[in-house]
């Protein structure tokens, strides 16, 4: 008994302590469990948005049964930042947000309006019309209205005269002109210049008019051609002559080059003008979208023709869905007008498509929330710090990383006359030295001839340009007073 009783205490303790330990983690776990419930308690205390959206490549895809892209991406910064939870549907009617011929708005817009959804955030363009019924946020992506073509439709036949195709209009206007002027002055300089034609009733002068100019050409092909030039005035405007086809040559080659290797033809629709004035390409825009309805309310004449010939073509050039649009352009001769940074997207993808240069119409997408909603003022702030951060820059370089092998080298356009006006300058100034130079010539010629007949230097000096003016005319004259005498 008596040693049975320390083994009895033994047990006894042993069995105390265990039921202390297990009383001690309990009261850990339901601290725990307690504090798992607080820290719990906030997230499901967070509010819940329902965002409308829009399948459109990049902003919202589907892939593996999950909504991904640029919108859903950044819908993902906005909810961290902001401490929200959301639910993602896509629109019932496919459709960005016009008014119906009923008076009630469709799409993104109507389901904000009706309360279906809190906020939308898609590439929902920010106009005055849906300004009045919604409210949006700063714009979180920059775009205009651009045109998307085909390059296949665009690739016409090289043109006959393709060799013009370096020089503007104007440019090759205005080579001419010099060409005829400075051929002329050639002309005038060497008639007027004694050095270059001592005595005109004797000699004959080698730069005829007919002469200057094909001396002129052999210049421009760089070509030593004859009559060479004695005088001084005469070398002045030919060296200017040289220089300046020097020069114009240069550019003209190095223009034609980059023409050649551009890999491309010049776009013939570069403008909306273009558009309007060409007759292969049909062309339309989304049906009930933005870029519609700034054509209908446009002053600008061109833009009214291009939203009369979309409206009596309803029905054959408006497409549903941007995606329809782009098979449509590269399946047909159609030509889509659209945001330009959704077609920046396209030809990123699709290599054979481009989009034309000018770009109109300025505007933004924006998140569209019901108007006086406490959600407005924060999410714009939340797209100003993610725009300040870089991440908006990030976004837009992930989802528009081009397939398509970029190339360095910047749009070909033909050489204007204005990078080549200093070029003219000199060669007007130089003209202008080749004549002063004669004139100097023949007033020193006169003047030593006024001194020896003892004659007027301005009486002289007027009948020397008379006889070099009209030396067929005296020479005739001169003729037929020997001829009389002779009988």
């Amino acid at each position: 008994m008596d040693k049975g009783l320390p083994f009895l205490l033994c047990v006894i303790t042993t069995m105390l302590l265990l039921g202390e330990s297990s009383r001690t983690g309990t009261s850990r776990n339901d601290d725990a469990l307690s504090q798992g419930i607080d820290s719990r308690g906030p997230e499901e205390a967070l509010p819940t948005l329902t965002v409308t959206t829009i399948l459109e490549d990049p902003y919202v895809m589907v892939r593996s049964a999950e909504l991904e892209g640029y919108c859903i991406d950044l819908l993902k910064a906005l909810a961290a930042m902001l401490r929200f939870r959301y639910r993602v549907k896509v629109v019932g009617d496919g459709q960005y947000g016009a008014i119906a011929p009923s008076g009630n708005w469709t799409g993104m817009i109507g389901e904000v309006l009706r309360r279906e959804a809190d906020i939308a955030v898609a590439p929902l363009t920010v106009t005055s019309a849906r300004e009045e019924v919604v409210s949006f946020t700063t714009p979180f992506l920059q775009t205009g209205i651009g045109i998307l073509l085909r390059k296949e439709t665009l690739s016409q036949e090289m043109s006959f005269f393709h060799f013009l195709a370096p020089f503007s209009k104007e440019t090759w206007t205005g080579l001419l002109f010099a060409y005829v002027l400075t051929c002329f002055c050639l002309f005038l300089v060497a008639r007027l210049s004694p050095c270059e034609w001592n005595e005109p009733k004797n000699e004959e002068n080698h730069f005829t008019f007919l002469n200057s100019l094909w001396f002129g050409a052999g210049a421009l092909a760089l070509q030593g051609v004859t009559p060479r030039p004695k005088a001084v005035s005469v070398r002045v405007v030919a060296a200017v002559w040289w220089l300046f086809t020097i020069a114009l040559l240069a550019a003209y080659i190095a223009n034609f080059t980059a023409l050649l290797s551009s890999g491309s033809e010049q776009l013939p629709i570069q403008t909306f003008e273009d558009l309007v004035k060409q007759r292969k390409l049909e062309f339309g825009t989304l049906e009930g979208s933005s870029t519609f309805y700034f054509f209908k309310n446009s002053k600008n004449p061109i833009h009214q023709m291009i939203y009369e010939y979309m409206d009596k073509r309803r029905d054959h050039v408006l497409v549903k869905t941007y995606q329809e649009a782009v098979q449509r352009v590269m399946e047909s001769n159609y030509a889509f007008i659209g945001e330009s940074i959704s077609q920046d997207l396209a030809a990123a993808r699709h290599c054979n498509l481009i989009r034309a240069p000018e770009v109109i119409g300025a505007r933004g997408f924006g998140i569209a929330t019901t108007q006086a909603s406490p959600w407005t003022k924060q999410l714009s702030v939340a797209v100003l710090k993610l725009r300040e951060s870089g991440d908006l820059d990030y976004l837009r370089n992930k989802w528009w990383e081009s397939s398509c092998l970029h190339r360095s080298r910047e749009r070909w356009s033909p050489l204007q006359p204005q990078a080549l006006g200093g070029l003219f300058l000199t060669l007007a100034i130089g003209l202008a030295l080749g004549v002063i130079a004669a004139v100097a010539e023949l007033s020193n010629k006169s003047r030593r001839a006024a001194g020896h007949a003892k004659k007027s230097c301005c009486a002289v000096f007027t009948e020397e340009i008379c006889t070099r003016l009209h030396i067929k005319k005296n020479t005739r004259q001169s003729q037929e007073t020997s001829g009389r005498a002779n009988d």
